[in-house]
């Protein structure tokens, strides 16, 4: 999955809730074919918007720990952090109009 970075369970505090910039992360599996089919745009997303907001991925089998403290039982949840805050949550696979429209007022 491109450029995007992984982030775990053991590194989640550090990379997401202690940035200074709001932090997308994308729960998702292997598995997982609504997650495959937002992948690339989460990835076009990233190349345009990398100034703003630091893009994350996390799979949920190999870090259960993280999304079951925020609750995340269906895949791909979109969770943008914010001073350490889910500030906007997205549950689901979009195109990237409806992502760039949910995103809008994190990233301008």
């Amino acid at each position: 999955m491109g450029n995007i970075a992984a982030v775990t369970d053991a590194e989640f505090e550090a990379e997401v809730l202690k940035s200074d910039k709001p932090v997308l992360v994308d729960f998702w599996a292997e598995w997982c074919g609504p997650c495959r089919q937002v992948a690339p745009i989460l990835e076009e997303l990233a190349g345009e918007f990398d100034q703003q907001i630091t893009f994350k991925k996390m799979n949920v089998d190999e870090n259960p720990v993280t999304p079951a403290s925020y609750r995340v039982t269906g895949i791909p949840t979109i969770n943008v952090y914010s001073g350490g805050e889910v500030v906007k949550t997205i549950v689901g696979a979009r195109p990237k109009a409806a992502l760039l429209d949910e995103l809008n007022d994190v990233v301008s």
